[in-house]
C-alpha cells in the first residue's frame, strides 16, 4: 500500500526536485534508483521478509534501497556511518544481509533468525524497522517495529515542504522527516555535515522552510552567529526535541528569529512521534495531543504512552510495557491545565540531600551568560549530602576562568536555590555534543 503510494507520488512529481546533495535530484531519478535496487535485490535472491541492514548516510542510493526493502517486506536496520560498533549491532539484530555504503560492500551473513519477535514479524508478512537507542544512558537497546502502521500514516496526505535531513539516518526523527517529505512531494536537502555555517548556507540556498533539529544545535547556531552571514528568511518552522531545551537558549533564538514558529516535538523510538502544540513560541510548555494512534497519561508526574505504533519489543532487553500496554517514558513533567513541561529523565535527576535538581534548569541559568558557549550539569558524589551539583563550562577565553567562575556563582546565587547551585565548576574550550548533536553528560 505504501509502496504503491510512493510510486504514484514519484510519477506525478517526476520532474520536480526530490533531493539535494551537492546537485539537485528529481523524483524521476529517485524512482529509477528505487527500481534499480529492486532489481539488485531480486538478482541477489534476497527473500521477502529478510533482516537487512544498511550502513551509510542519506543519498539517492540509500533511499532507493530502503524503499526497495520496504517493497519486499524486509526488516530494515539503518545504521548511520558514524556508528562504530557495527558488528555488535548486526549480531543483536540477527541481520541476514548487510550493505555498507562506506565500502559499497554487500554481505550475506548466513544468520539464522531465532528471536521470537523477529520470527513473528516475518510470519506477519509486514515490513519491519529496527532502531537502536543512542545509548547515552546505558547500552543501546534494539527496538523492533512493525513498519506498516508507521508507513500508513504517510498515506493521509500532507503539505509539500522544503526540509533538511538534519537528524541522522538511523534516528526515528530522521526516518520520519525523510518519509513525510517524499510521500508529500516535497524537497529534502541532504547535508554533508551539521556545521552551523554550512547548515545556514543550505537554508539560504535552497529556501528551507522546516528545520528539524536539537537544542544543542540551536545553541551552537546562536553561539557561532553563523545565521548573521546568510539570509534565513525562508525558515518558517523549527522543530526541536531529543533532549531538554534550556529556557535561555529558546529565548535567545526567538529574539533572533521572531517570525519562525518554534515547535517542541515529543517522541521515542519505542512508541513513535506524538502530535504536540507549544503554548507559545518561547514556552517550554506543550500540549500532547491524543489521536487514533496515541494515548497518554501522567502517573506520579511521569508520562506513560500507549500507541498502536509502539514497538513489538526489544531484542536485547525485557519488555518495558505493562500488562495493559502502557510504556513508562521515565520523563518527569510539571502540569498546568492541558499543558506539560518536560523536566528530564528520572535517571538524570540529581538528588542533593533529598532535594531534586534538574540539570536543564541549572544549564539554562549558566547559558544566559554571554561568555558561556555551552554548559553541562551533572552529579558529583559528596560524603555529606550524597551528591552535589557540578558543571563543565565551555568558554572561548580559557584565561578568563576566574572572572567567569565568579559571574556564574553570582548569577546562580540570584536565580537558584542553594542546593541547585554548582559546587564544582570546570572549564574547557571544547564542546559537549556528540555526533547526534545531544549533550553528553
Amino acid at each position: 500500500m505504501f509502496s504503491s503510494h510512493i510510486e504514484k507520488i514519484f510519477e506525478l512529481n517526476k520532474n520536480k526536485v526530490a533531493l539535494v546533495k551537492d546537485t539537485e535530484i528529481t523524483y524521476r531519478e529517485v524512482l529509477d534508483s528505487y527500481k534499480k535496487w529492486k532489481n539488485i535485490l531480486e538478482e541477489k535472491k534476497i527473500p521477502n521478509g529478510s533482516v537487512f541492514s544498511v550502513r551509510g548516510d542519506y543519498s539517492i542510493d540509500s533511499i532507493g534501497l530502503m524503499l526497495a526493502l520496504i517493497k519486499i517486506n524486509c526488516i530494515y536496520v539503518p545504521l548511520a556511518n558514524t556508528v562504530k560498533d557495527v558488528r555488535d549491532k548486526l549480531r543483536i539484530a540477527e541481520v541476514e544481509f548487510f550493505y555498507d555504503f562506506e565500502t559499497n560492500k554487500f554481505e550475506d551473513l548466513n544468520t539464522q533468525t531465532s528471536h521470537e519477535i523477529l520470527v513473528g514479524l516475518k510470519r506477519s508478512m509486514n515490513p519491519g524497522l529496527i532502531l537502536f537507542s543512542s545509548g547515552t544512558t546505558g547500552e543501546p537497546k534494539a527496538s523492533v517495529h512493525n513498519f506498516s502502521p508507521m508507513l500508513n500514516k504517510y498515506l493521509d496526505g500532507g503539505k509539500a515542504i522544503n526540509s533538511i535531513a538534519f537528524l541522522l539516518f538511523d534516528h526515528i526523527g530522521g526516518v520520519n522527516t525523510l518519509l513525510y517529505t517524499l510521500a508529500n512531494g516535497g524537497t529534502l536537502v541532504l547535508p554533508q555535515n551539521r556545521n552551523p555555517s554550512y547548515i545556514s548556507k543550505l537554508i539560504q540556498d535552497y529556501k528551507i522552510e522546516v528545520l528539524p533539529t536539537s537544542p544543542t544545535f540551536i545553541n551552537m547556531l546562536l553561539v557561532s552567529k553563523a545565521f548573521s552571514q546568510y539570509d534565513l528568511s525562508s525558515l518558517k518552522v523549527v522543530t526541536y526535541g531529543t533532549e531538554p531545551m534550556p529556557q535561555s537558549t529558546l529565548n535567545s533564538f526567538v529574539n533572533v528569529f521572531p517570525n519562525v514558529k518554534m515547535k517542541q516535538t515529543y517522541g521515542l523510538s519505542e512508541v513513535g512521534i506524538l502530535r504536540t502544540r507549544s503554548k507559545s513560541n518561547n514556552s517550554l510548555w506543550i500540549e500532547i495531543l491524543e489521536d487514533s494512534h496515541h494515548s497518554f497519561k501522567v502517573v506520579d508526574d511521569i508520562i506513560f504512552i500507549k500507541s498502536s505504533m509502539a514497538m513489538l519489543g526489544y531484542l536485547n532487553a525485557p519488555s518495558p510495557f505493562d500488562e495493559n500496554g502502557w510504556f513508562n517514558t521515565q520523563d518527569k513533567v510539571l502540569k498546568d491545565g492541558n499543558f506539560y513541561k518536560i523536566l528530564g529523565r528520572i535517571s538524570e535527576i540529581i538528588n542533593v540531600g533529598g532535594e531534586k535538581v534538574y540539570p536543564s534548569e541549572v544549564e539554562s541559568v549558566i547559558l544566559s551568560l554571554d561568555e558561556v558557549r555551552d554548559a553541562i550539569v551533572f552529579s558529583k558524589e559528596n560524603s555529606l549530602v550524597g551528591n552535589v551539583v557540578a558543571c563543565k563550562v565551555q568558554i572561548d577565553d580559557i584565561n578568563s576562568q576566574k572572572e567567569i567562575k565568579s559571574k556564574i556563582k553570582i548569577l546562580c546565587k540570584e536565580k537558584l536555590e542553594k542546593f541547585k547551585r554548582p559546587v564544582y565548576i570546570e572549564f574547557t574550550d571544547s564542546g559537549f555534543s556528540g555526533d547526534r548533536f545531544k549533550r553528553k553528560r
